[in-house]
């Protein structure tokens, strides 16, 4: 339950996750920053980063891997201190490939900081990152089709 000094109205904890987007897609790094508590926690691909040395790993690997990244939200639904997003994500590589990744995400705020960010996506949207050869893409091709065996 939702520590009632901390609850935020629903139109104010969406304008706070919106900024962070707005800060991701423009490389603000100090706004993406001062986004988060000190002790925040930030969970994604099964790794826990916490504080904002964390805040700054999730960073540096966002933009190691990703040259451009825009957000496009689906549905935002927010309720006490916790808001959930579906949204989707278009991300251009260094070598000129754009993907495509339907993510959600749970935040949990802390005034008007977030505390904490749990990220939920498909590794597979993003398989490009490591298909180098031709090798790599059948392997990748073959995990895909067992993955969808009895869906498709």
């Amino acid at each position: 339950m939702p520590n009632e000094q901390n609850e935020q109205p629903p139109a104010k904890i969406r304008e706070i996750a919106l900024a962070l987007d707005n800060a991701i897609e423009n490389k603000n790094i100090t706004a993406i920053l001062s986004s988060f508590t000190n002790n925040c926690e930030i969970e994604l691909l099964r790794q826990q980063l916490v504080g904002k040395e964390g805040v700054q790993k999730w960073i540096d690997w966002m933009y190691r891997n990703f040259r451009q990244i825009k957000f496009q939200p689906v549905i935002l639904m927010g309720q006490g201190n916790i808001l959930f997003e579906e949204f989707i994500v278009r991300a251009r590589l260094h070598n000129g490939l754009e993907i495509k990744s339907k993510q959600s995400e749970i935040i949990v705020f802390e005034g008007d900081k977030i505390k904490s960010l749990r990220l939920y996506f498909d590794r597979l949207d993003f398989i490009e990152l490591v298909a180098r050869g031709p090798l790599d893409k059948t392997v990748i091709n073959q995990i895909i089709k067992k993955s969808l065996k009895g869906l498709a």
